[in-house]
């Protein structure tokens, strides 16, 4: 029986259906767990979570108290109560109603969008690692991960996919799940899917590369070129991924569809199946230039990752054959030609870090911070220009590497206050 009760009510051997919150204020990434550790009652007891509903079939219930008041009552039938497990093996849907998610600034989201960065990362870490040890994947906390990336996207799209493209070399395999999630949203807005859609594409983007679980670490962690062999074993992890997702009954079709073919290509050279043009689905074409990019701006063991402008002038190259022309436009247009963390010169001889994108204006004339003037070669005070202002004059003159003037650590002057938190 499903009872909802005060967090002062919650004791060891309770089984926690669900927490009164949203997912990224939970210091778990499991929506519905037995309580099982005393520390784990203190971690929830010192967050600002007030209510908790519990399953008293599946552990213990509430003590009656001393003071004589009676014990919490089962909620009344019509209240409405949390999403319990499915009873038949069908997906869960994702709610079809559209969100209403307001639009903020990069600097209003940032902070947020860290938070859910870290917290993917561990979810993500956890999630894989149960799969790899043959657990099936739990897609409503899934799910759970997926509505709150959505939603920071929604808000300010280069916040947390800037954010996201920051990862480590060692944490590169969780955190390019969490960055394709994102890229996925923001492509499929784009291109104007609906609601329940776009969030279709963000679990399949977050479960897409869980076949590497199967591919040994040494082989993913490699600093110097693949072997044969290793390529081999490498390529086999989108249908090892696709396995691993069937045991789970309630991955959707679409989750499966990118996880098994998001390496295939437009021209049939891709694997594994070497489908070609509208053989292959949608999803998978939007899939496939998301994984790409992240990889691409990633720093590996093997290479340091290229910058996001020129990553996209990288794959503009390609994408005759590897990616659909459409969605490749698509794509370019959901981050912008010169997305955020993309070190810039601009006409007046001044260098700066491209900020944030400008809704509903043209694609060059993102916001930028300018630090390093070119003539005096030398730092200047760092400064926000809005490139698309009227009466601005100064514009974009072309996009810059930051090893060639000897400048470090550029990130810093698009992440502000978030910066402390990486």
């Amino acid at each position: 029986m499903l009872k909802k009760i005060e967090i002062d009510q919650l004791r060891v051997g309770m089984y926690v259906q669900e927490l009164c919150s949203s997912w990224i204020d939970t210091p778990f990434w499991q929506k519905s767990f037995m309580l099982v550790d005393p520390e784990e009652l203190k971690k929830i007891q010192a967050t600002r979570i007030r209510q908790a509903w519990i399953d008293t079939d599946k552990g213990l219930d509430v003590l009656p108290e001393a003071s004589g008041k009676p014990k919490m009552e089962p909620a009344p039938a019509a209240e409405p109560l949390p999403p319990s497990e499915p009873a038949s093996p069908v997906a869960p849907s994702v709610p079809a109603a559209p969100r209403q998610v307001v639009a903020v600034s990069m600097e209003d989201e940032l902070g947020r969008a860290s938070q859910i960065v870290n917290k993917s990362k561990e979810a993500v870490y956890s999630m894989f690692n149960e799969a790899r040890m043959g657990k099936a994947v739990d897609v409503g906390n899934a799910q759970n991960m997926v509505e709150e990336i959505a939603d920071s996207v929604m808000r300010n799209p280069g916040a947390l996919i800037g954010l996201a493209r920051l990862k480590t070399k060692d944490d590169y395999t969780y955190m390019h799940s969490v960055a394709v999630c994102a890229l996925m949203v923001a492509l499929a807005k784009q291109l104007g899917l609906n609601d329940e859609e776009t969030r279709e594409a963000g679990l399949a983007g977050l479960l897409h590369d869980i076949g590497k679980m199967m591919v040994s670490a040494d082989i993913l962690n490699k600093p110097g070129k693949l072997t044969d062999a290793e390529f081999v074993s490498v390529k086999e992890h989108p249908v090892a991924g696709y396995k691993m997702l069937k045991e789970s009954e309630a991955v959707s079709a679409i989750a499966l569809d990118v996880c098994l073919h998001h390496h295939e290509k437009i021209d049939g050279s891709g694997y594994p199946n070497r489908l070609k043009g509208e053989e292959i689905s949608l999803y998978s074409r939007m899939g496939a230039v998301c994984d790409v990019y992240d990889a691409i701006t990633s720093d590996r063991p093997y290479k340091q990752g290229w910058c996001p402008a020129e990553s996209l002038r990288k794959m503009a190259e390609w994408s005759s054959g590897h990616f659909d022309e459409k969605i490749f436009q698509a794509f370019v247009k959901s981050i912008g030609i010169f997305p955020v963390g993309t070190l810039v010169r601009l006409e007046s001889g001044r260098l700066g870090v491209v900020v944030e994108q400008q809704v509903g204006k043209s694609l060059l004339l993102p916001k930028v911070r300018i630090f390093f003037s070119l003539r005096s070669m030398g730092y200047i005070a760092p400064e926000l220009i809005d490139l698309s202002r009227p009466g601005m004059n100064d514009k974009i003159a072309s996009r810059e590497d930051a090893v060639k003037w000897g400048l470090k650590d550029i990130n810093r002057y698009w992440l502000g206050d978030a910066a402390v938190n990486r």
